[in-house]
């Protein structure tokens, strides 16, 4: 018997951690072993230190289609019993990880599929892409960060909108709307995403941890609150070597190298 083959492929490039979801008969549909191997390859990532940036994209002409209906079909299983033992844990691990993480969305992302796609640090989408908070058609709440990550971008109002009538949002639209940060050409769109990735891994690794823990925080914090968190990190940057490596460049009109072999 040949051995099954993977549901999420890893590669690695220049610092970068590809994490392909590979499921692409089903457009990348989620089931259990696809959501607990992606939480584990990217808690993988975050203390390998050779990866300074994490890529999420989908095989095929899918990113991710949500819930593969049919693997939770019969279980014996609550929805928030289901939630808190694949979906939840992998939002919060990308939304903890300590580097930069992509999600590059090559097609459709839909359902939970969509949350994956919004809770990157960075949204890449090709210019096929598309997006569809699709849980009002089988009567569901949207889930997996989603209505924490939408209203942030666009607001109550067409975030409720969008849910609500399941309007799909295309690459043109996305991009107007906050829920992505470039749009590439489809056919160039694995070079131009591993070529964004690497000019990320290039950057100061420490500086960006640190940078996206203060936004985390931010987030659900008072203003007093974020500048002594802040303030916090800013010492920890600065004791860096990063800092002085930052510094010396600076001044000698040179360009500032952050990686170490």
């Amino acid at each position: 018997m040949g051995m099954t083959e993977a549901v999420i492929t890893e590669t690695t490039q220049a610092g970068v951690r590809t994490l392909t979801l590979n499921r692409p008969d089903k457009l990348n549909a989620a089931n259990d072993a696809l959501l607990l191997d992606l939480t584990g390859a990217l808690r993988r990532a975050a203390t390998d230190d050779s990866v300074r940036v994490v890529v999420i994209t989908g095989a095929g002409r899918g990113f991710c289609a949500g819930q593969d209906l049919g693997d939770v079909s019969g279980r014996d299983m609550t929805f928030t019993e289901h939630l808190n033992h694949t979906y939840n844990p992998l939002i919060r691990t990308i939304r903890t990880l300590g580097k930069p993480v992509i999600s590059a969305v090559n097609g459709v992302a839909a359902g939970a599929g969509a949350s994956l796609a919004l809770a990157g640090d960075i949204r890449l989408w090709a210019q096929g892409a598309s997006l569809i908070e699709v849980f009002s058609n089988i009567a569901l709440v949207p889930d997996s960060g989603s209505t924490w990550f939408l209203p942030r971008l666009v607001g109550y109002h067409r975030a409720f909108e969008l849910m609500a009538l399941a309007e799909r949002v295309r690459a043109e639209d996305a991009l107007r709307l906050g829920l992505c940060e470039q749009v590439f050409p489809d056919d160039t769109f694995h070079a131009d995403v591993q070529a964004y990735a690497e000019r990320l891994a290039a950057r100061p690794a420490n500086a960006l941890k640190l940078t996206k823990q203060a936004l985390v925080f931010a987030q659900t914090s008072t203003l007093d609150e974020a500048l002594d968190q802040e303030a916090a990190l800013q010492q920890i940057a600065g004791d860096h070597w990063e800092h002085e490596e930052g510094v010396t460049a600076f001044k000698e009109k040179r360009p500032a190298q952050f990686v170490r072999e």
